[in-house]
C-alpha cells in the first residue's frame, strides 16, 4: 500500500469545497497520514482569547486538501475510510459565539434579546486516560469525559463549478458535525468533478449529537485514511458504514428537511442493497430506523437516518468495501 504524508503549510488551508487546486494527487488504495488545524485556525489556545478578537471570517473550518482521485469521474463513488483519528494536541476549545448556537438568537432567528455574551472553555486533553477535562468557567465544578473523535468536515468538490464555504454541509458531503465520522467508519461520497478534490478537517475531540452551541471541543487531528474509488453509484447524499450500522446524512433547512432528506437516502439505500420497492423499504425503514442528530447551529442543518446491520439481512454494500479497508488497515497496523 503506498503511503503518503502530508501537514498543510498555513497558506495551504482551503476554506471552501470547489474552486482550490489539489495539494496533491493520490490512486486509489492510497494510505494518507495528514494533519488538520482545529475550527479556529489555531487562534483560541486559553480561555482569554475570545471569537471576536481571535477569528478572521471567513477564515474558519480550515480543510486539509483538497486530493485529486485518480479514474474519479462524476457518478462515481469516493469511498473515504477512517483508520486512526488522533488528538493533535494537548487541549481543545470550545466557545460560545455571539448570533450563534441553537439556542440563542441569531441574524436568522431575530429576537429582541441581547446575544449571548462569548466565552472560551479549554479542555485539557488526557492521553493515558483518553479523556478531556470540562471546567465550569463560573464554578469550581469540573468533570472528565471520554474523549471521541471526529471529523465534523469530510466533502468533495460540488458540481457545475459551484463553491461552497468549508463551513456549509450539503448533497457533496462537507460540514456535516455528525459523531458517526469516527475511526472505524467509511464515508461514501458522490463523486461531482474529475478526481473528485475531497478535503477533510474541523477535528472534534468529542462532540454531543445537535452540536448545541456550535463548537464542540475543537482540536487539531492526526488522521490517517484510505482512498478508494468505486466506479459508478455515486449517492445523492454523504453515506457511512460502520461494522454495526449503515447511515445516510442529510443536509437543509428545516430541521425536518435535514430529517426526510435522510430518511429518503436510507429508503433508497435499502431498495438498492435488498431489491425492495419504494414502500417497502420505506416500511422497514419504519421499523427499524434510529435518527440522531448531526448538527442544527451550521449554514444548512444535518439530520443522521441510521440502521443496524443486526437487524437486516446480511449485505456487502458496494460489494464489501468497508469490510475490505478495514482489513487493509488493521494489514498496515491501523
Amino acid at each position: 500500500m503506498e503511503i503518503v504524508e502530508f501537514r498543510p503549510e498555513r497558506e495551504q488551508y482551503a476554506f471552501t469545497f470547489g474552486g482550490v487546486a489539489p495539494v496533491r494527487k493520490v490512486v486509489p488504495g492510497t494510505m494518507l497520514r495528514l494533519w488538520t488545524e482545529d475550527a479556529f485556525c489555531g487562534g483560541i489556545r486559553s480561555t482569554a482569547d475570545l471569537p471576536s478578537t481571535s477569528l478572521t471570517m471567513p477564515f474558519v473550518n480550515p480543510q486539509t486538501g483538497p486530493f485529486y482521485v485518480e479514474g474519479a469521474e462524476p457518478g462515481d463513488t469516493l469511498a473515504l475510510h477512517f483508520a486512526g483519528l488522533t488528538p493533535a494536541r494537548g487541549y481543545g476549545a470550545s466557545c460560545t459565539i455571539p448570533l450563534f448556537g441553537g439556542l440563542t438568537s441569531t441574524d436568522r432567528t431575530a429576537t429582541l434579546q441581547d446575544p449571548l455574551p462569548e466565552r472560551t472553555w479549554i479542555y485539557e486533553v488526557d492521553r493515558d486516560r483518553w479523556t478531556v477535562e470540562f471546567q465550569a468557567a463560573a464554578s469550581d465544578f469540573r468533570l472528565e469525559l471520554p474523549m471521541d473523535p471526529m471529523l465534523g468536515t469530510v466533502g468533495v468538490a460540488p458540481g457545475a463549478g459551484e463553491v461552497r464555504s468549508s463551513l456549509v454541509p450539503d448533497t457533496f458531503g462537507g460540514n456535516m458535525d455528525t459523531p458517526e465520522m469516527r475511526a472505524g467508519a467509511t464515508c461514501y461520497l458522490g463523486v461531482n468533478v474529475p478526481g473528485a478534490l475531497f478535503s477533510v478537517g474541523d477535528g472534534h475531540y468529542r462532540q454531543g449529537e445537535g452540536e448545541a452551541c456550535g463548537t464542540a471541543v475543537e482540536g487539531a487531528m492526526d488522521v490517517t485514511l484510505i482512498v478508494d474509488l468505486i466506479k459508478g453509484g455515486g449517492p445523492a447524499w454523504p453515506r457511512l458504514e460502520t461494522d454495526d450500522h449503515l447511515i445516510v446524512v442529510g443536509s437543509s433547512r428545516p430541521l425536518e428537511d435535514a430529517w426526510r432528506v435522510s430518511q429518503v437516502g436510507m429508503v433508497t439505500w435499502l431498495s438498492e442493497l435488498y431489491g425492495l420497492d419504494k414502500l417497502d423499504a420505506y416500511q422497514l425503514l419504519s421499523q427499524t430506523s434510529e435518527t440522531p442528530l448531526a448538527n442544527v447551529v451550521d449554514a444548512n442543518y444535518s439530520a443522521v437516518t441510521k440502521v443496524a446491520k443486526a437487524l437486516l439481512p446480511q449485505s456487502t454494500a458496494y460489494d464489501g468495501t468497508h469490510q475490505q479497508l478495514r482489513e487493509a488497515a488493521a494489514a498496515a497496523g491501523q
